[in-house]
């Protein structure tokens, strides 16, 4: 099944703590076990890396019951029932959700915050989105920058394919240089493009000191004009002429599933770029783009407590 969102979770958080103190990482995997979560679901991480999602999902549910007063921390990584959330047990709702707890006036004060949601639209309108979408605070989010990251990437590719061709290597350049491959700008600008035979459009080195080198072909082709097996093939054999043991090809379009296949199963190592690979580096280094702003995700230190 798929992965309980936090607000489903709200009731069997609050049934787990029924019978005392109780340490979340317990609650987290007594609610796998009750869900029946695949080891998948289990193991599924957020963006971050850091924690999975249904722990984070329990950790919310949590943290909304605490808000509205029917749980309550104990001790780190512990909580347990209140009295108020014992009378809610003996006539327990259906379901308990975002839209059960507003009966609660301190639930209704942590979601005014001062009164600040009331007067601000734009805070109101995310409260209403976690109450809506069954997301956390932090999924919604995610959320929104995959989707703002997924429109840049359609932005910066549209902004390559319509500028000149020697603007495409020039960023493959730059794009090279800010994942750490190269030395610096003018060693990369003389290595790229200086061969311009043999199939290979640039060398770049993969270390500062050049101990081993990279040939790149660069292709800027329009969107539905994909790589064939045929070009990769030729890459190969351009590689072996320059007896290069590594490859990377990139393209503003894509590679067709031929062309994946003979990547795959030739001797030298040949690392297939795509255009929404291309815009992801783009987004992720920084090249040819920027941070617009910053937002920080906070949480409790519960190390500085102790």
């Amino acid at each position: 099944m798929a992965i309980p969102d936090f607000q489903t979770l709200m009731l069997p958080v609050l049934r787990a703590s029924e019978g005392g103190e109780v340490k979340i990482s317990d609650v987290v995997q007594s609610l796998a076990d009750e869900f029946l979560l695949s080891e998948d679901e289990r193991s599924e991480l957020l963006p971050s890396g850091k924690q999975t999602t249904f722990a984070n999902r329990v950790h919310w549910a949590k943290s909304y019951l605490g808000k509205a007063g029917l749980v309550e921390l104990t001790r780190r990584a512990h909580f347990q029932i209140t009295d108020r959330g014992r009378e809610i047990l003996a006539k327990p709702p259906q379901k308990i959700d975002i839209k059960f707890l507003t009966q609660f006036p301190e639930f209704v004060s942590f979601r005014e915050a001062g009164n600040e949601a009331e007067s601000d639209p734009s805070a109101l309108a995310a409260v209403e989105a976690v109450q809506a979408s069954g997301m956390t605070p932090d999924e919604i989010i995610r959320k929104a920058q995959a989707e703002l990251d997924a429109e840049l990437s359609l932005d910066l590719l549209a902004h390559v394919i319509a500028a000149p061709p020697e603007f495409f290597e020039r960023l493959v350049i730059q794009l090279l240089l800010a994942m750490g491959y190269g030395g610096s700008t003018r060693d990369a600008g003389r290595a790229l493009g200086r061969s311009g035979d043999g199939g290979v459009d640039g060398v770049i080195d993969q270390d500062a000191l050049g101990l081993d080198r990279i040939y790149v072909q660069a292709k800027r082709y329009a969107d539905g004009n994909n790589i064939g097996s045929g070009a990769v093939r030729d890459f190969f054999g351009s590689l072996d002429r320059f007896k290069a043991a590594k490859g990377l090809f990139v393209t503003t379009s894509a590679f067709s599933s031929s062309a994946k296949e003979t990547a795959n199963l030739l001797s030298k190592r040949i690392v297939l770029i795509d255009g929404r690979q291309l815009a992801k580096l783009m987004i992720r280094y920084n090249v040819g783009c920027r941070v617009e702003e910053v937002i920080e995700l906070k949480k409790i230190d519960e190390e500085f407590f102790e």
